[in-house]
């Protein structure tokens, strides 16, 4: 004997099938409406986020060049401007920017803006129908500046301070430590003791072609030889790979203003580091790398060679280099180069 259901029960199943899917449907659409709106988040953020890490960078840098800047106060416009330009609606809050200037630091916190609404709040679409019609977005970036004062120089050469003053942000420079005529207003140093050359090879550190650098300590041993030392190929390879595909090569060399002792025992007194934009160089009498690339060089009107006998590097020196890890910061240094880096 067969049995048929009930057709008010089927009515009733049908009618919780529907409230179900009724209750699905607001539930899946709440979930999309919140993944919009947490979309809207992510984004301003990341805007915020890039205005923050440019603002910090900037004031870093003016404060480095100049602490009594009016830029490089709490409420520099700099970072206003830099903030606004990296949103896309061009509009953006500073909330607050923490200026250490003795300890050589800056804080800066960007939050949403918009009109007619409250400062670093985002007016949300969907999540309004749930009570909550905004919410606060915000980003905050650090930055540090100063002088290096300790870290592996990556070549182990130094400069002597009379080829260094006056030249930062000049125009291209050869620096010779052999050759007719290398350097002739380096034949002494300031405190009159001779200087060899233009450039010295620091004894480099184990397993390393750089040099470890003290400026505390302020005595860097000397290394003897024209030639460049055999094992920084990879590292002059690398040099000329990045200036044939374009890219600049900045590198931190030491300075020093007196020697003392001869050949092996030479010691340099360093003072402070220089950033120099490498172009070129010729470190023995071939004509190919690693020791040699790039011996002659012209940028705009100006053009410097090292040939024949020369021993030399070409470029010019910089003021700022932003992100050089590894080296410990301190005061800024007249005369030396500034690193300008954020604070991850």
């Amino acid at each position: 004997m067969r049995c048929s259901k009930n057709p008010r029960d089927a009515s009733h199943e049908e009618g919780a099938v529907s409230v179900l899917v009724a209750l699905l449907m607001v539930v899946l659409l709440g979930f999309a409406a919140l993944a919009i709106d947490i979309g809207m988040i992510a984004s301003e953020r990341a805007q915020l986020q890039n205005g923050a890490d440019a603002a910090a960078y900037a004031v870093a840098q003016k404060c480095a060049a100049n602490p009594a800047d009016s830029l490089c106060e709490t409420n520099s416009s700099l970072a206003s401007s830099l903030a606004n330009q990296n949103a896309l609606d061009q509009k953006s809050n500073i909330k607050q920017i923490v200026l250490d200037k003795p300890g050589r630091k800056v804080s800066v916190t960007a939050g949403a803006l918009q009109t007619g609404g409250t400062p670093n709040r985002l007016s949300l679409l969907f999540a309004n129908v749930l009570g909550i019609s905004s919410s606060e977005v915000t980003a905050t970036s650090s930055a540090i500046w100063g002088s290096p004062t300790k870290g592996t120089a990556p070549f182990p050469l130094a400069f002597s301070i009379c080829q260094v003053q006056g030249q930062v942000g000049g125009s291209l420079q050869l620096l010779q430590a052999h050759g007719d005529n290398a350097n002739p207003d380096c034949n002494y140093g300031p405190s009159g003791a001779v200087v060899p050359g233009g450039f010295g090879w620091l004894t480099q550190s184990s397993g390393q072609c750089g040099a470890f650098v003290d400026i505390a300590v302020q005595l860097g041993g000397g290394d003897t030889g024209s030639d460049g030392p055999s094992n920084c190929d990879t590292i002059l390879n690398g040099w000329a790979a990045d200036i044939d595909a374009g890219r600049p090569v900045t590198v931190l060399l030491p300075v020093f203003d007196r020697v003392t002792g001869t050949g092996a025992g030479t010691q340099y007194h360093l003072v402070y580091f220089a950033a120099y934009d490498v172009k070129g160089w010729a470190f023995s009498g071939n004509n190919h790398l690693p020791m040699t690339f790039n011996p002659s060089v012209t940028d705009g009107s100006v053009t410097r060679n090292c040939n024949g006998n020369c021993r030399g590097i070409i470029g010019k020196f910089i003021n700022y280099v932003s992100l050089a890890d590894g080296y410990t910061l301190g005061p800024v240094t007249s005369g030396g180069v500034t690193i300008v880096r954020p604070v991850l």
